[in-house]
């Protein structure tokens, strides 16, 4: 097991994700990323000292619409930034409204906002923001009785093969399928 020694902390990233109901079949999907130096750091561009403190401040804020997970809007508050040209990127996450959340997310969202094309924090929190996404909406969908005939097919495409759990030739995603066929055979 590796051992730490906690009094030596150099640097933390915490990333906080939140989700809010936004009318209906729509979520708003909150992101905080904050990374903390715990220890003076040296820029290499000017050699200058840093002192310890928030370096990012970041939040997300992305309207999504459900059942397809349709990015509808976006916006992007920089709170705390080690540089203010870092400032530039705000509507860079523009590009993303109208994207589905689904297979293929990741790589679509590195093409359009990754690399120079806009800020590495800002994408790292999408991408953590995704799957909470979908989460968070279906904690909306699910807070009544939910139509399997509406939800059935959308839900086992987007969840078959996401993990270990869900994997196609899994137990519950068996179980699952035999469930629905049976129910649908019944209507």
């Amino acid at each position: 097991m590796i051992q730490i020694d906690r009094n030596r902390k150099i640097h933390g990233r915490q990333i906080a994700i939140t989700t809010y109901d936004y009318g209906t079949e729509a979520v708003v999907v909150e992101g905080r990323l904050t990374d903390n130096r715990y220890t003076k750091t040296y820029y290499f561009s000017d050699g200058k000292s840093r002192p310890p403190g928030i370096v990012h401040d970041l939040v997300i804020r992305m309207v999504v619409k459900g059942p397809k997970l349709v990015i509808e809007d976006i916006d992007v508050d920089m709170e705390t930034v080690p540089r203010e040209d870092c400032r530039e990127v705000l509507n860079t996450l523009k590009p993303l409204i109208g994207m589905k959340i689904r297979a293929g997310f990741t790589e679509k969202v590195k093409a359009k906002i990754g690399g120079a094309n806009g800020c590495t924090h800002l994408a790292a929190l999408v991408l953590a923001m995704a799957p909470a996404a979908v989460q968070g909406a279906w904690s909306a969908v699910a807070r009544q009785p939910v139509d399997p005939a509406k939800y059935s097919v959308a839900a086992l495409s987007f969840l078959e093969n996401t993990c270990w759990v869900w994997r196609s030739d899994g137990d519950l995603m068996k179980e699952t399928k035999a469930k629905l066929a049976g129910k649908q055979e019944s209507r």
